[in-house]
């Protein structure tokens, strides 16, 4: 008769301090204090799902209470008590379920079975699982036992939510914390099992399961056994994906190399291929997102460690960062975080999205590299001297990205497109990167503009700050003042003025892009008539009631009232 199937998550569980992966730190503590021999009466062990905290707890039970361990502190699994452990009938090792037994009972029962000393070993020890679920009188019933407790008993309480725990028993334990496995001991320790289940994986579907186990060793080895089911003996990264329903990163690549070219079309083309395999659009811009911070971590040698990925994916991320500029990539990740945050409250959401895309695509005209110029043969002649700039044209040098990240780059601006029909003559001209490039700004430069379109530009400059509530607070307050090409802003207070001094610049720059008016400037000054004084005092308010009713002088003589 075959033997009945077990789940690998049952299977594969560490029975050793040795066997336990991504908790190194603590199991040597552990092993330490048993060592040393000199272990608290409770312990709470806390931290995310499926990260081995009930399994240690398990372990540190069945150690301490072998009769024989060994040289390294862990237990020999061939005494009585070693033996009754493996085979779950040892009755000196308790387990309570605080999900199921969180009443003021269930405890006072526990309370009773502490009183009763262990029959093999030296300790009784009572693992209770999923602690913050017990309720206040349950916590309350608890204390006294779980703070002297018997020499024999010890408590090892875990929990997912530590922040839910009262801190009077906080105050009582041995606080360890647990963290996430990372993905690289996660597609080792599932390598492995891979390879004692006569499995053959390939590393990038391993690292698919391992973050989408997000750091918990039981999910991903829950999703293997998914896996298994599906594939069989052999797992591959496109069947990985298939099961999982998760989007294939090369599309990413393929992204982010389509919006270095500018190409637009192939973007647009892209997105719509994600969205006719039934992915959604938001998960497909925060997954662009970590893409790009990705690429960047893997810029510098120093971050790599920081890219949480299979070791066969990180040469395809170092090389993509080789051809992104670090503005670039920071100007794309605030194009992209802008979108996405637009993406959550509108109604035409695939518009926005591919609005955000095509300016994500813009944004390769002002941060491209500029290419490096050839060396001139030796037979050239000498190349005409530049002619001199006139009014009408400025000339401008693209300049070589640097590649140290030394402080926040400024975005961008992204060329604005001259409409259908106008004259193209003295029009913006590139023959390349680093080639040179001449922008006409004959009737940008100083073109007057009348009371409505400045009035619409305001409302526009109102909009172009969303998340600035106080500014835009500030402007819904004031009416500026016109005289030619300077604006007179008048506030009540010095504080509206170092508000809007702080913006100051970006103001400007959106009024002169929207007006076409480069000599616009900007006058912020405290308007007196526009102070009001604000009555706090007794005497104040009582002088501004009688200023309001004289009659109230009178009132208040004859019945000789004073002001307390």
């Amino acid at each position: 008769m075959d033997s009945p199937y077990i789940v690998s998550a049952r299977k594969y569980r560490p029975t050793t301090f040795d066997s336990v992966v991504g908790q190194q730190s603590l199991t040597d503590t552990l092993r330490n204090a048993i060592r040393t021999g000199k272990l608290a009466h409770a312990y709470l062990f806390c931290g995310p799902r499926g990260v081995g905290k009930t399994t240690c707890a398990r372990i540190f039970a069945k150690t301490i209470n072998c009769l024989n361990p060994t040289a390294e502190h862990e237990a020999c699994n061939e005494c009585e008590s070693c033996r009754a452990f493996n085979e779950q009938r040892s009755f000196n090792i308790h387990e309570l379920d605080a999900a199921s037994n969180n009443s003021v009972e269930d405890i006072r029962t526990l309370i009773q079975e502490v009183r009763i000393p262990p029959q093999i070993g030296k300790y009784s020890v009572y693992i209770i699982d999923e602690v913050h679920m017990l309720s206040a009188g349950a916590f309350n019933a608890l204390l006294k036992t779980l703070e002297e407790p018997p020499s024999y008993a010890i408590f090892i309480l875990a929990t997912t939510e530590k922040h839910k725990v009262l801190p009077t028993i906080l105050s009582r334990c041995q606080v360890y914390d647990f963290q996430r496995i990372t993905i690289t001991d996660i597609v080792g320790h599932l390598q492995r099992v891979a390879q004692q289940e006569g499995i053959e994986t390939e590393e990038e579907a391993l690292g698919v399961v391992a973050k989408k186990a997000d750091g918990g060793m039981r999910d991903a080895l829950s999703i293997f056994d998914q896996l298994v089911a599906f594939c069989g003996n052999k797992i591959t990264y496109q069947q990985a994906i298939e099961v999982l329903n998760i989007l294939d990163t090369d599309y990413y690549f393929r992204m982010v190399s389509a919006a270095l070219a500018g190409d637009v079309a192939q973007v647009l083309l892209l997105f719509d291929e994600v969205l006719q395999k039934g992915f959604d659009a938001g998960q497909f811009i925060v997954g662009l997102q970590s893409h790009l911070r990705d690429v960047l971590v893997a810029k510098d040698a120093q971050t790599l460690r920081l890219l949480e990925t299979a070791e066969s994916v990180r040469g395809q991320y170092q090389e993509q960062a080789g051809k992104c500029a670090a503005p670039w990539i920071f100007a794309s990740l605030n194009v992209l975080n802008e979108c996405d945050m637009r993406y959550r409250t509108s109604t035409n959401k695939r518009l926005v999205i591919e609005l955000g895309l095509i300016k994500w695509c813009g944004l390769v005209m002002a941060a491209a590299p500029a290419a490096v110029a050839p060396m001139p043969a030796a037979n050239a002649q000498p190349a005409a001297a530049p002619r001199p700039a006139t009014p009408a044209t400025q000339t401008i040098q693209t300049k070589q990205a640097a590649p140290a990240m030394l402080s926040m780059p400024t975005i961008p601006n992204i060329p604005s497109i001259r409409p259908t029909g106008q004259a193209t003559s003295n029009a913006a001209t590139s023959g390349g990167q680093g080639q040179i490039v001449t922008i006409d700004k004959q009737e940008t430069q100083r073109r007057p503009f009348t009371k409505d379109q400045f009035n619409d530009a305001w409302i526009g400059l109102k909009r172009h700050f969303p998340h600035e509530e106080r500014l835009q607070a500030i402007l819904s307050m004031c009416e500026p003042q016109i005289d030619g090409e300077k604006i007179r802003i008048g506030v009540s207070n010095p504080w509206q003025k170092e508000e809007i001094q702080r913006l100051r610049e970006a103001m400007l720059a959106f009024l002169r892009q929207t007006l076409q008016n480069e000599g616009i400037e900007m006058d912020v000054v405290i308007d007196e008539s526009r102070q009001q004084h604000t009555a706090y005092t007794a005497e104040e308010k009582m002088k501004r009631m009688q200023k309001e009713y004289p009659e109230l002088t009178a009132f208040r003589q004859s019945l000789g009232l004073i002001i307390e």
